[in-house]
């Protein structure tokens, strides 16, 4: 199947300026208000501590990882763990970062609809990352177009891993707001600041669900024009 020109460059600026744009985003936005200190004071673990037990969940625990916006929390030990800027910074981005992690530990609490989701969708996504490509390809240059059929299934429940994080991610950042706002760890005047942290980090799951939706569309209309 031949694309056009025109449509080539579209796929491409998609496929690259879209996600270094996200990043850039993420980055140029953490850095200018990872140096702005929030009234209160706190560090990103106080805030993220405090949360948690306003929550009642005592159990969660926290706790300071290695590298740069390495922060996630993780369900198997229910920990939430910010890197170590965020951990010991008091800045707005520590602040948002931290009561976002702790949105994912309050979405695991109540069974979160999309968080279960995802989880029950990650060997799918494990495999549809590791080995779509190669069924395809090598379906592609067989003629086994079952098994390249195949390959983009796999590649398919990748591609439902990305747009299943989406909601998930957004409601841990609404949770954050609700949060930092309610328990006073943020003024009205620092909320729209603390939005654009939350907001830029999103773009980049956006950015990665809209690249992953286009290379899935682009593989299909190749497998489905040499069927034919």
């Amino acid at each position: 199947m031949y694309l056009s020109s025109g449509t080539l460059l579209i796929y491409f600026a998609i496929l690259l300026i879209v996600p270094l744009w996200a990043q850039a985003k993420v980055k140029s936005t953490y850095s200018k208000y990872s140096k702005i200190a929030t009234s209160s004071k706190m560090t990103g673990a106080q805030v993220a501590r405090q949360i948690l037990n306003d929550n009642g969940l005592f159990d969660v625990t926290v706790e300071e990882t290695r590298g740069i916006l390495s922060d996630h929390y993780d369900p198997r030990s229910k920990t939430v763990r910010l890197s170590t800027d965020n951990y010991h910074g008091y800045s707005m981005a520590a602040s948002a970062v931290a009561a976002h992690e702790v949105g994912h530990a309050i979405q695991d609490a109540e069974n979160y609809a999309f968080l279960r989701f995802r989880s029950a969708l990650v060997p799918v996504a494990n495999l549809g990352s590791n080995l779509s490509f190669f069924l395809i390809i090598v379906g592609l240059f067989l003629n086994m177009m079952n098994l390249a059929v195949v390959g983009l299934l796999f590649m398919a429940g990748a591609v439902l891993f990305q747009l299943v994080t989406l909601p998930v991610e957004f409601d841990a950042s609404s949770r954050a707001m609700g949060q930092l706002v309610s328990g006073g760890y943020i003024t009205n005047r620092e909320e729209r600041d603390t939005r654009k942290v939350l907001n830029a980090a999103a773009m980049t799951y956006v950015a990665a669900a809209l690249v992953a939706v286009m290379e899935l569309i682009r593989f299909a209309l190749i497998v489905f024009a040499n069927r034919e």
